[in-house]
């Protein structure tokens, strides 16, 4: 019998019930793919993170799977991890490493976790009339698209229609074949934020992501190299809603810094 410590987390947020929820598992004992996948379809969350044991190095191996599928990389989920562990120890710092290898730097810094990512590109994308018509968008200001993560960036004109935005999921996953999901964005009209943006993904999750930290790898160079800035506020406002802070620090290094709630601890039996 296997006793997983198990969280539920509200991420990008400062509320409980708000932002982003994770599954969160300490894993002192190794799971397979499949024990993992299916612990994430029972919590049924958008993301469940799997947290290996802390090595010599100060350093924490990280596993993200949605209900359907491992995520390399998902940014509310590793923002649920840190608060756990954040929670558990002493540590004010520490350093979580995911299936590419790839090192999260996160520290604890007056109440709010940062973590630093890597910063992704985009380049120009037609998309199909049809993946436009399912999300009710009539025109955009432009169309990207970022490898790393296979997600369409599409600017339109307003927060105001983003916010009022009611896809048909069963069109939108019929009308591209090759993506993991699309993030709508526009500049904010909030005097605390800079930009705003949903994302939905019923390719490869749930049909939208409440907050999302991972579309910032390149959404936040995206705003950045328009705006000319490199500090900015986002808000992702779908139903629940979320808030971070991004800064580029250099043309391959940022950081997400925000907050997060836990709302649910116990034991998961295997």
């Amino acid at each position: 019998m296997k006793n997983i410590e198990t969280y539920i987390v509200d991420s990008f947020t400062d509320l409980p019930f708000k932002g982003n929820p994770a599954g969160v598992c300490i894993v002192p004992v190794e799971l397979s793919d499949s024990e993992m996948l299916s612990i994430a379809k029972e919590l049924g969350l958008s993301e469940t993170a799997f947290i290996g044991e802390l090595n010599e190095n100060n350093e924490y191996p990280i596993r993200f799977f949605s209900p359907v599928m491992e995520i390399p990389l998902c940014g509310h989920a590793t923002l649920a991890s840190s608060k756990v562990l954040f929670e558990k120890t002493a540590q004010n710092s520490f350093t979580f490493v995911n299936i590419q290898n790839l090192k999260l730097p996160i520290e604890l810094n007056d109440g709010f976790i940062k973590m630093r990512f890597p910063i992704y590109g985009t380049i120009p994308t037609e998309v199909p009339f049809e993946l436009l018509k399912a999300l009710g968008i009539e025109e955009v200001n432009n169309s990207v698209y970022n490898a790393e993560t296979k997600i369409v960036l599409l600017e339109i004109q307003s927060a105001e229609i983003l916010k009022d935005l009611t896809p048909d999921f069963d069109k939108l996953k019929k009308s591209h074949k090759e993506i993991n999901g699309v993030l709508i964005t526009a500049l904010s009209t909030k005097a605390e934020f800079d930009f705003e943006s949903r994302y939905f993904w019923p390719w490869s999750g749930t049909n939208e992501d409440p907050v999302t930290g991972g579309t910032h790898t390149f959404l936040a160079k995206y705003w950045g190299d328009k705006l000319k800035r490199s500090k900015m506020n986002s808000f992702q406002c779908s139903e629940r809603g979320g808030f971070m802070e991004v800064e580029l620090l250099n043309e391959e290094q940022m950081t997400i810094k925000s907050k997060a709630q836990i709302v649910l601890k116990g034991k998961l039996i295997l």
